[in-house]
């Protein structure tokens, strides 16, 4: 199919071609036929109306309060991974820096304080950038929507669920061989996505097959997902720094100790996408009282990344001695009570600089899991173990450095970008010339081993059910390696040269909907056949690598768990009560610097604690379609790896460096809910839930200048604050069906996040949260035909401490839209539109400054599924 066919323009013929063409007469939605017993047709209903149905009875049944998504409904929309899918959940907002959702924010609490479990039990994951750091969230650009059999969302804990989340606990199920209804079932899609910003199609496919014995005792399943795509995103940038610096104007009047951003640039980046995921699934019932299952999940991800900057400079040209000299200073006042520069004329010299990078980045994650069940008389027995790694990182991360000379004069506000080079145009190459190139190295590795069993006791109890006792063991390993290489004048084969030596022309317009009147939007740019011809193989050869020893560290965690659970049940009444207890062993080495001259000696860092988790659950029903439903809790998370980690990493930008702390202490809070859910109709809920977390600590950075390595430079680490954040919420769901195919979805969640002071007396936003989200959803579906739109909104949300103020992302919202039409019960078609209105990510600092604003265009699909 051609690209035009699927272009933003021809969008409309072409949902209007799949719903008003080739209609089959007297197809209902969603059915498919199926041979009876006795030689007739069953009709399975499977429609969007009838897996919202299934998503609510198990809302309705479950003990804790908990969402659920279903493989059916994950097909609905038009999601690329569980990220965007979780996204329609109440409670939950996704973040799309790279425009797929890659991490989750639950309940106003940040991506670091939820947890993602495939099948009960953690997976390894990694990042490939060089500037993520190692979290304990889950990497969902792993794990494509086509492998999943459902997701399960936790907002209250019991204490058989995995410590480690204050928001929600995330558990993803993969498809069992012995659930499929047929002995032999295969699914297959392939699909066609354009992307606008590049201007590219590339093709998806995905497969599974599920086979069973006669005797429903032996099955196998098998399934795979290969996904390409090419990816582009447009973005203006400030280097916000919280370095300071003595700011002298062109009379000599000076400024002491004002912020200065190191720089800024207008920045396009490109990636090539090519992701497979594999999934084998062995099951075994060798009676009927036993299962037993064997999992293997292999995910790995290659990004070949192209990053082109050009850029400006207002810190980086300070002098030794923190003299900054700029024409015309104009500053704003921070909320700190310093001034930032955010406006005026420098250079000559080095007023301009130009970077392109690229990148051969990757991730990889596996599973292996076993698990076991045997149901006794009046009992029952679970198992499971098994082994997850990852790793993610870059091969190689090469860059040139060109330099120019020319006054530049700059102009920031919020949402503004703009820079004028008065001595040159951005479109000339000659003006550009190389000073040096470079090359990054990058691997982090988590490894995690785990072994669980549990017994569950039925009692005959009037009140108490049954019990549950059980153990849980973790041993999980993580570490960061750096290697840099470093060439220039003087290295072996050095050949010094200009930007117009490795450039064919300008770069395409960029930040169409975001740039103002003087942002820079067009330059001269690398030719990517000429860096890798012309450009790298001269300089590999003279390239010296060092280890970055700095950077590196290893996190060693033992975790062990004991936890009772009991299930209770009176009359109207039933819920469950339990005990989880935890102690964590953490050892966290580092290569450290103790000399200040770059000599380094690994040292180590450990520490132990305990937790003592209690929770309780409880449902009651007021009639049977009306519940009410609350829960109390105490519930823990831990830092991240990289804030634990005791190394330093120094900036491949800035002259700035961030640093972890071993000894940070985690997080603890008390949270309880109280909610009523109606389920007034067939497929439709009316609820609402009040919802409050107090959390006895959050994680803020201070900034001091150190000595790294012989160098003198701002160093950012993070802090636990003595005193904690208190999070109060109501979430309000609405799902119904009219009727006549037609049917609406509606989440709203509103956050109250306030967090206490900072030394210095400084109160901060709560990071991650957003005071208000909203999901939307209408859908009809009929005779075959299935349409949803969608729109996902985000309030403001915040992020970290910068240059005298907070990182504060506005307001998002993003439409989408699926459409689906069944050509046969077992043949269907589809076409979906993701970011129609291209939304634009703003982030500037809550005192004006801005950061950077990122523009990642809209995308395209059309598909053909097939199942048998």
């Amino acid at each position: 199919m051609s690209e035009s066919l699927i272009r933003k323009k021809h969008l409309p013929q072409l949902i209007a071609m799949m719903l008003g063409t080739l209609a089959v007469p007297g197809h209902a939605a969603g059915q498919t036929d199926a041979p009876a017993a006795d030689g007739g047709t069953v009709v399975e209903v499977r429609g969007i109306r009838e897996t919202l149905k299934r998503n609510l009875a198990e809302k309705r049944d479950a003990m804790n309060i908990v969402d659920s998504v279903t493989a059916e409904d994950l097909g609905k929309f038009p999601d690329k991974n569980v990220a965007d899918s979780l996204q329609r959940v109440p409670g939950i907002s996704v973040d799309r820096t790279w425009g797929e959702g890659r991490d989750i924010f639950v309940r106003g609490t940040d991506k670091n304080l939820n947890m993602t479990q495939l099948n009960g039990q953690s997976v390894a994951s990694a990042y490939w950038w060089k500037n993520d750091s190692q979290s304990r969230g889950f990497n969902y650009d792993i794990l494509p929507s086509e492998l999943v059999g459902s997701l399960d969302v936790y907002k209250s804990p019991s204490a058989d669920l995995d410590e480690g989340s204050i928001g929600g606990l995330v558990i993803v199920k993969t498809r069992k061989p012995l659930q499929f209804k047929q002995p032999l079932t295969a699914q297959f899609s392939a699909e066609a996505t354009y992307s606008e910003l590049p201007r590219k199609t590339d093709p998806q496919l995905s497969g599974l097959v599920a086979w069973k014995n006669d005797a429903k005792t032996f099955g196998v399943l098998a399934a795979l997902s290969r996904q390409q795509r090419t990816m582009r995103r447009d973005g203006l940038e400030n280097f916000t720094d919280a370095t300071k610096y003595n700011i002298v104007d062109q009379n000599g009047a000076s400024t002491p100790n004002a912020y200065a951003s190191w720089g800024g640039g207008s920045a396009i980046f490109r990636q090539d996408r090519e992701r497979t995921t594999g999934n084998v699934t062995l099951q075994l019932r060798p009676t009927p009282e036993s299962d037993i299952s064997l999992n293997y999940l292999n995910s790995s991800m290659d990004m070949d990344n192209n990053n082109q900057n050009y850029l400006w400079q207002a810190g980086g040209l300070a002098d030794a001695n923190g003299v900054l000299r700029v024409t015309n200073p104009r500053f704003i006042t921070t909320s700190d009570g310093t001034k930032a520069l955010v406006g005026g004329t420098v250079g000559p010299t080095t007023g301009v600089s130009f970077e392109p990078i690229y990148r051969e980045a990757y991730i990889k994650s596996k599973v292996l899991d076993l698990e076991g069940t045997y149901d006794g008389d009046n009992w029952k027995l679970h198992a499971q173990a098994g082994t997850t790694s990852g790793a993610g990182g870059s091969r190689h991360d090469r860059n040139f450095w060109f330099t120019g000379n020319t006054r530049a004069t700059i102009n920031l506000a919020p949402d503004t970008y703009e820079v004028s080079y008065l001595d040159m145009s951005p479109l000339d190459p000659t003006k550009l010339t190389l000073q040096g190139a470079r090359d990054w190295i990058r691997r982090m590795e988590s490894k995690e081993n785990y072994g669980q069993a549990d017994l569950t006791l039925d009692l005959n109890n009037p009140f108490i059910k049954n019990v549950k006792l059980g153990a849980k063991l973790r041993d999980n390993t993580v570490q960061n390696h750096r290697t840099i290489g470093t060439v220039g004048p003087g290295s072996a084969g050095w050949q010094s040269f200009s930007l117009a030596d490795l450039s064919t022309g300008p770069s395409p317009m960029l930040s169409q909907e975001a740039a103002t009147k003087g942002s820079l939007t067009q330059y001269a740019w690398v030719d990517d056949n000429l860096a890798f011809s012309k450009g790298f193989p001269m300089y590999d050869k003279g390239m010296v690598y060092a280890e970055a020893k700095g950077e590196y560290y290893r996190i060693k965690e033992r975790i062990s768990a004991l936890y009772g659970k009991a299930e209770f049940a009176y009359d109207k009444l039933r819920g469950d009560f339990g005990l989880r207890y935890v102690r964590t062993r953490q050892t966290s080495q580092a290569n450290q610097d103790l000399s200040g001259t770059g000599t380094y000696t690994l040292g180590s860092v450990e520490r132990n604690y305990d937790d003592f988790l209690p929770n309780l659950n409880f449902v009651y029903e007021l009639r049977r379609d009306l519940l009410v439903r609350g829960a109390v809790s105490r519930v823990m998370a831990r830092n991240t790896f990289s804030d634990l980690s005791a190394s330093t990493e120094v900036s491949g930008t800035t002259n700035a460096a961030t640093a972890g702390n071993p000894l940070l202490n985690p997080y603890h809070a008390n949270q309880a809910e109280i909610g009523a859910e109606w389920y007034f109709a067939e497929a439709s809920l009316l609820s609402t839930t009040l919802f409050t977390k107090r959390l006895d600590t959050f994680i803020y950075t201070s900034t001091a200048v150190e000595n790294v390595a012989g160098v003198s430079r701002p160093v950012t680490r993070p802090h636990n604050a003595d005193n904690g954040a208190t999070i109060k919420g109501l979430e309000v769901q609405w799902q119904q069906a009219f009727g006549n195919g037609f049917g609406a979805i509606l989440n709203y969640t509103y956050t109250d996040a306030v967090a206490g002071s900072v030394p210095g007396g400084r109160k901060l936003n709560v990071v991650g949260n957003s005071r208000n989200q909203l999901n939307a959803s209408g859908y009809y579906e009929r005779n075959g035909y299935s349409l949803r739109l969608s729109y996902n909104y985000r309030s403001k949300s915040y992020g970290g401490l910068d240059e005298g103020g907070q990182d504060v992302t506005s307001a998002y919202g993003q439409w989408d839209a699926t459409a689906n039409w069944d050509i046969t019960p077992k043949y269907s078609v589809y076409a979906s539109a993701v970011n129609i209105g291209n939304a634009v990510i703003r982030t500037n600092t809550t005192d004006g400054l801005p950061v950077g604003v990122y523009e990642n265009g809209a995308r395209y699909s059309v598909g053909f599924r097939a199942k048998f």
